[in-house]
């Protein structure tokens, strides 16, 4: 069976704090490592009240203190909100800190909503229009020093962490493709392009340095518990968390409800139901016979999950569910 990670949001939960979450993030990576899981990922987003992982550099630090053997890295950086350079010299920084274990994933949304983005960025256009242009020389910034190359990143230089392209659509893909870069698919909550993303990858991937065959990571939302009713009632805060993203009401993650009835309109349903088309919801069976489905589907040769669950106790329990699965599967 192919490998299983984590994305994390660090989410800011009603009645939490900032400090809690990332706390909260620790232990989940520390429960991720003891369970098998490659890698522990953290994603940029900015001006959102339920999330804490705006300073992503710093909270994979934060997480990769501690732990010792899973990967960490960022799921992703927004590559257009910052400078080639100061991403070169961030992860140079934790490509010393901790050897081999640095992963370094891009996309070039703004992670935000476009006035914020218009603070992050200053020129909107030209920083999301540099992107492939921005990545190239972020390769070079992270890659052996050349012989007349001006600027060297101190950290970074000659520390090749490795690079992934994050996308939702057809374009990160091609450039994914071409680059021969790694590709992750954000399949979840953008389920739309995923297969013809995939195909488009694989027919357009190019050998380079990093990478000599596609490699591709898709993403589900998940949420396991030891029923069906359980894991139904748990997602209920993804589900009214989505519907407030729709009406640009966007606040702190919302404990879970019994029913959803009066709490999203029928448009709302069905516009939740299908961002979370390949949503992974259930008890133990239920997830196993999602899971081996979805692979089917993909052909991916790595699964990154995604568990927005409230109480943390709970969270971590669907980690190790989601880890016997993985095992289960595999055997």
């Amino acid at each position: 069976m192919i490998p299983f990670s984590i994305l994390d949001l660090s989410p800011i939960t009603e009645g939490g704090g900032v400090a809690q979450s990332l706390e909260n993030s620790r232990r989940l990576a520390i429960a991720a490592e003891e369970n098998g899981y490659k890698r522990f990922w953290l994603a940029e987003h900015h001006g959102m009240t339920g999330i804490a992982s705006a300073a992503t550099s710093i909270v994979i630090s934060h997480v990769a203190s501690a732990t010792r053997t899973i990967r960490v890295g960022s799921g992703g950086i927004m590559l257009p909100n910052h400078s080639p350079l100061v991403i070169a010299e961030q992860f140079g920084t934790l490509a010393a800190l901790y050897p081999g274990r640095i992963d370094l994933g891009l996309g070039r949304a703004p992670g935000t909503d476009m006035r914020t983005a218009q603070a992050l960025r200053r020129n909107m256009e030209a920083s999301s229009n540099n992107f492939p242009n921005d990545v190239v020389e972020l390769q070079a910034l992270l890659g052996p020093v050349g012989d007349d190359q001006k600027i060297i990143a101190v950290p970074g230089a000659d520390s090749n962490v490795p690079i992934w392209l994050l996308g939702s659509s057809h374009f990160s893909s091609h450039l994914a493709g071409v680059l021969g870069l790694p590709f992750a698919f954000a399949s979840h909550f953008a389920p739309d392009m995923l297969l013809s993303a995939l195909e488009i990858y694989r027919e357009r991937f190019t050998p380079s340095a990093q990478l000599d065959r596609p490699q591709v990571m898709v993403g589900v939302m998940g949420v396991a518990a030891d029923s069906d009713e359980e894991a139904n009632y748990l997602f209920t805060s993804m589900q009214q968390s989505f519907v407030a993203l729709r009406r640009n009401a966007r606040g702190r993650f919302p404990p879970p409800v019994r029913s959803m009835d009066g709490l999203w309109s029928p448009d709302e349903k069905i516009f939740v139901d299908h961002a979370m088309r390949y949503a992974v919801v259930g008890g133990p069976e239920t997830i196993r016979r999602k899971i081996a489905s979805f692979v089917d589907l993909t052909k991916a040769d790595e699964l990154i999950v995604s568990m927005p669950i409230f109480d943390m106790e709970a969270r971590l329990h669907s980690l190790e569910l989601f880890a016997e699965a993985q095992r289960s599967l595999g055997a």
